[in-house]
């Protein structure tokens, strides 16, 4: 089956990114938007299901359904928790997910309570955070999240009070985004690391529907909510894909070959290489359909790709993403970025598995197995023929 280009509604995936940008969702505390995703999931007609846990898996029907393949994308950010709370009336945190305490300076958070209705706003402080009283001490304070003390936006002065107010050791503490998207096209804002990635595939199934595209495998959307600390989609993934394709945010950084206006190929991330055959085909139809594009390596980068294999997944998998600037800290990435993911989203999905029979089954005989004509064997020069005796 010949794929095809489709247009993809931006307009959407802005309305969809600024919402779930809006809704706090640290790992551990991701109720809300998987409520939210799975509003638009259900508006966009497909069926669904949540795991106990609250991992989502939607799916898309195609001509063959058994195996079929998963696109994966997830809902948790980063975040803190509260550690203790502190005799001057400020609260020590420690991280949810791995980010560094430099990025966390300054930001302005929402506290959530046990209780729902006692939410509390407060900022990220060092402890010496005033020039006026530390001078040059506040240049020499260590990076960590020792040094750290959430402020909250209310008159207390101790324990004590933090008590009286319900606070709670274990309460989560949000990082706010405050997302802008500027005339020119950059998206700005914190936890652009999924929100981005589920919304360009949101935007990609839409494109698929909208356009009355038969798929020639079928798809399942897996939406999971533990990412950030490793385990996302070590549950939810339904035994019969042969594919998996992640969805996340790529590292732009010097020493890193993806950029803010593309879409990346990951080849290898610090779990190990990618599938060599499923990311190149992901590459070949990158270049096929002009869909912007690089190719990637990745060596302080894990993704819920990690958590499926680990978990036993048998199934090509590779990563693709928006490339997007700072990861983990103040990011930024381009609505190019996102309609190109989009984009080789659905030109993925039109296609048949990568080798269609062969993928088609579990097991086979070596006679049948693809990978001799595309990754030929090549000696090492080295190494000479021993001649017959």
């Amino acid at each position: 089956m010949d794929a095809k280009k489709l247009e993809i509604d931006l307009d959407y995936l802005r309305e969809v990114l600024v919402a779930m940008l809006r809704i706090p969702s640290p790992t551990g505390r991701t109720d809300e938007i998987m409520q939210y995703v799975g509003e638009r999931v259900d508006e966009l007609g497909l069926d669904f299901e949540l795991t106990r846990r609250g991992a989502m898996l939607a799916s898309l029907e195609g001509r063959q359904n058994s195996p079929d393949r998963a696109v994966m994308v997830h809902t948790d950010t980063i975040g803190c928790m509260v550690r203790e709370l502190k005799d001057n009336g400020r609260l020590a945190v420690v991280p949810v997910g791995t980010h560094s305490a430099r990025f966390a300076e300054g930001n302005r958070v929402t506290l959530f309570t046990d209780d729902a209705d006692l939410v509390f706003t407060g900022t990220i402080l060092p402890l010496k955070a005033s020039g006026h009283a530390f001078d040059h001490e506040v240049d020499e304070q260590p990076v960590a999240w020792t040094q750290v003390e959430v402020r909250i936006d209310e008159p207390v002065r101790s324990r004590a009070d933090l008590e009286e107010l319900g606070i709670r050791v274990g309460d989560f503490v949000a990082i706010q985004a405050l997302p802008e998207i500027t005339q020119n096209g950059f998206v700005k804002s914190r936890h652009l690391d999924d929100k981005a990635g589920v919304a360009a595939v949101l935007a990609a199934f839409k494109a698929l529907i909208d356009h009355e595209v038969e798929l020639e495998v079928g798809v399942h959307l897996l939406v999971t909510i533990s990412e950030e600390v490793g385990t996302g989609a070590s549950h939810g993934l339904s035994k019969d894909v042969a594919e998996m394709v992640s969805i996340d945010s790529a590292v732009v950084a010097p020493g890193q070959s993806s950029r803010e206006d593309a879409v990346t190929v990951a080849m290898q991330d610090l779990h190990g290489p990618f599938d060599y055959h499923l990311t190149r085909k992901l590459l070949r139809l990158a270049s096929a359909y002009d869909i912007p594009h690089e190719r990637d390596v990745f060596i302080h980068y894990r993704s819920d790709v990690a958590a499926a294999l680990e978990a036993g997944a048998e199934t090509r998998a590779a990563l693709i993403g928006p490339g997007t600037d700072a990861t983990h800290g103040f990011e930024r990435t381009h609505l190019e970025a996102l309609r190109a993911t989009a984009e080789l989203v659905c030109v993925y999905l039109q296609t048949d598995f990568t080798f269609g029979t062969w993928d088609a089954q579990r097991r086979g005989p070596l006679k049948d197995f693809p990978s001799s004509s595309v990754q030929p064997a090549r000696r090492d020069p080295s190494i000479q023929d021993t001649p017959d005796d």
